[in-house]
């Protein structure tokens, strides 16, 4: 396993910069946050693009991601990150999430990176039954799934606590109507635990479905709120042994955008609590 770090953190620092820190830190891989100020994709043109590969090859890192869940680009004011959403009631502004997510897996595939995560359709809105919001997220994910097929990339979908899939397992009847081999699970370990699942069972029962990992710590409280691993309650050397026992060897990245005033001492936390347990 391969420990990464996510530039979602270093929202007030640029591209080269943020890789500079991550690489000095210890990190073997980056998390590209599809978004501004770091790559949004709907106005990269070639030469940041350009920039970016030279600056990984500058500092050694290897994308393990791409995070195309944020849109702080948009700026919704309900909430920067999960709106648009797959299931917007309005089509037009739907159609605004479909196309980013679209354009990050093009921009994954033309950087080398993997695969790209996304949200988990979003909250449901106000009238919107459960089944009607899953049948409109299925019916948004096909095309994608069928784009990121031929690009030769992967669409991963990460569940989150308040959102359509909550659970990690509730995943499965997604993964078996959409029924792609692009699609994938990004398994977020603190979401898992805010939602009060068992986290090694959980890791085990997923790990056919799981293609990558996110970890962040959460208080006792089960509260979703990303913290550094050390300041929660979720035990690490559980996790991590859960998922070597499944035979995962790909990327575990750490994502702390919430410590975006001092991101060096978040991630320098995180990478001496997890890289003794890899």
């Amino acid at each position: 396993m391969k420990l990464a770090f996510s530039s979602n953190a270093y929202l007030r620092h640029p591209f080269d910069e943020t890789a500079e820190r991550i690489a000095a830190i210890g990190y073997q891989g980056l998390e590209l946050l599809a978004d501004v100020p770091h790559a949004w994709p709907a106005g990269l043109l070639e030469g940041p693009k350009r920039a970016i590969r030279e600056t990984m090859a500058r500092t050694g890192l290897q994308f393990s991601n791409v995070n195309a869940f944020m849109m702080n680009a948009v700026n919704d004011h309900r909430q920067p990150y999960w709106h648009p959403s797959f299931i917007e009631p309005d089509p037009n502004y739907r159609r605004v999430r479909i196309d980013h997510t679209r354009r990050a897996l093009e921009l994954c595939a033309e950087l080398g990176a993997p695969h790209i995560t996304t949200e988990p359709g979003g909250p449901i809105a106000p009238g919107q039954t459960r089944q009607e919001a899953l049948d409109l997220f299925v019916e948004v994910l096909k095309p994608l799934a069928e784009h990121a097929e031929k690009v030769g990339v992967l669409l991963l979908i990460e569940p989150e606590p308040d959102l359509l899939l909550e659970r990690t397992d509730q995943y499965v009847e997604l993964a078996d109507r959409v029924n792609s081999p692009a699609l994938g699970l990004n398994f977020d370990v603190g979401h898992a635990y805010c939602m009060s699942e068992d986290l090694p069972k959980a890791i085990a029962a997923l790990a056919p479905y799981t293609r990558h990992y996110h970890l962040e710590d959460i208080a006792a409280t089960r509260v979703h709120h990303h913290l550094p691993p050390g300041d929660g309650a979720i035990d690490f050397a559980e996790v991590i042994a859960a998922i070597r026992k499944t035979g995962y060897d790909g990327w575990l990245t750490v994502e702390l955008y919430p410590s975006q005033e001092n991101p060096d001492e978040a991630a320098r936390q995180a990478y001496n609590v997890l890289k003794p347990l890899i």
